[in-house]
């Protein structure tokens, strides 16, 4: 089996997330001239109702196709003279109204996939439409800017396309105690440390060791280190909010990754969408705004951007469920101190004016976001991550 090939599909690979020394010599090292500035990718799993989100409540389209799940002025909180947040998002609002969030509406791609698992892979890889990629966007930027095999995570179990690089990947840790424990194993211990010099110069069976190794190395590190702080912000009892918990905890001890990933799932609203939609969206605001606070506590909010997407939207008119179907262009949330353009960044398509499908026409490419991230938050070029160059918005 070839490195490539081995890499992504060795087991004991996938499961510790790790790169072995060998192969990380081989990379750039992330430049800290800059400062060291973080990322947080939060991903709303299922394709959000971007409609219900940030609403039109004034245009009579919304409510002709929507006749009973559309939002009432009674479930809105207003925006604007135009626009208005799901009454759900009471906790957005109040960072919006700080100036710490910034919407940017319609974003999408030319020829949308409306599966779940394509329309993942397309914006995870930073893909076309009609091309496969075997690595993930962050993947590709650890691939060439990555220094230590923590320089990006996802508070999961197990590791999203995302993060996984032609050489290198993140690492997925949900708790970095039991994340050590794990490597502590008296079998994985004894294994590590028997080993020949022969071992270590045998194509895959080194990099078996070495990653071993490193998977000591680097649990020791995060436990050590994120253990020094501890919260005092009160977070909603639930799993999106422990991983922004644990997110906190692992920014505010100083931990020297760039890049953070976790998700919200559910969204996949095809019948009686309002109460499921009504929870999610509570549920999002309420974690995002006891995170942020926890970042403000140990003054570490103004070197975070977050970060907000859902692989699509949905179709403007309902259907016979009381829900909604797979569409296209949706709303992304920046939030962040540093946002050059606070609050809505640009105006909702025309919902007189949809594309054949029925859906909101797309205007803004979710690879310029990813490309005005890569340039101007962590200060690389986009075009070796992104394999070809993408406009450049000016949100921050």
């Amino acid at each position: 089996m070839d490195r490539r090939k081995f890499i992504k599909n060795s087991s004991l690979a996938s499961g510790l997330f790790f790169v072995p020394s060998f192969v990380k010599a081989f990379s750039n090292h992330i430049s800290t001239e800059t400062g060291y500035k973080r990322l947080v990718i939060i991903q709303l799993t299922g394709g959000n109702d971007g409609l219900n989100t940030i609403v039109p409540f004034r245009d009579d389209n919304y409510h002709r196709a929507r006749p009973t799940i559309g939002l009432k002025k009674d479930d809105i909180i207003h925006l604007d003279k135009d626009l208005a947040m799901h009454g759900s998002l009471q906790s957005l609002k109040r960072l919006y109204d700080k100036g710490f969030v910034s919407i940017i509406n319609n974003v999408g791609y030319p020829n949308p996939n409306r599966s779940h698992f394509r329309a993942t892979d397309i914006w995870q890889t930073a893909s076309r439409s009609n091309q496969f990629l075997q690595s993930g966007w962050i993947g590709r930027y650890l691939d060439q800017f990555g220094k230590q095999p923590y320089d990006a995570m996802e508070l999961d179990q197990s590791l999203s396309l995302a993060l996984k690089g032609e050489n290198q990947n993140g690492m997925a840790v949900q708790n970095a105690y039991y994340f050590y424990k794990t490597t502590q194993d008296p079998y994985l211990k004894n294994v590590s440390k028997h080993y020949k010099e022969a071992h270590l110069n045998e194509h895959n069976l080194g990099y078996l060791y070495k990653t071993m190794i490193d998977a000591e190395s680097s649990a020791k590190y995060l436990y050590e280190t994120s253990k020094t702080v501890s919260s005092s912000i009160d977070y909603p009892n639930n799993s999106f909010a422990n991983q922004l918990k644990t997110t906190a905890q692992f920014i505010n001890s100083g931990l020297k990754t760039r890049v953070y990933y976790g998700s919200l799932n559910g969204f996949d609203t095809h019948v009686y969408q309002e109460n499921t939609h009504k929870r999610l969206l509570k549920m999002y605001a309420e974690g995002i705004d006891a995170f942020v606070k926890d970042l403000q506590s140990k003054d570490t909010f103004k070197d975070t951007l977050i970060l907000t997407f859902s692989e699509f939207g949905r179709r403007v008119q309902q259907n016979s469920g009381h829900g909604t179907d797979h569409g296209s262009a949706n709303s992304l949330f920046v939030i962040g101190g540093n946002l050059k353009k606070p609050g809505v960044y640009n105006n909702l398509a025309s919902l007189s004016d949809l594309d054949n499908n029925g859906d909101l026409k797309f205007e803004i490419d979710f690879r310029d976001i990813y490309a005005t991230v890569l340039n101007k938050w962590l200060d690389v070029n986009h075009e070796t991550v992104l394999l070809n160059k993408f406009n450049q918005l000016n949100f921050i």
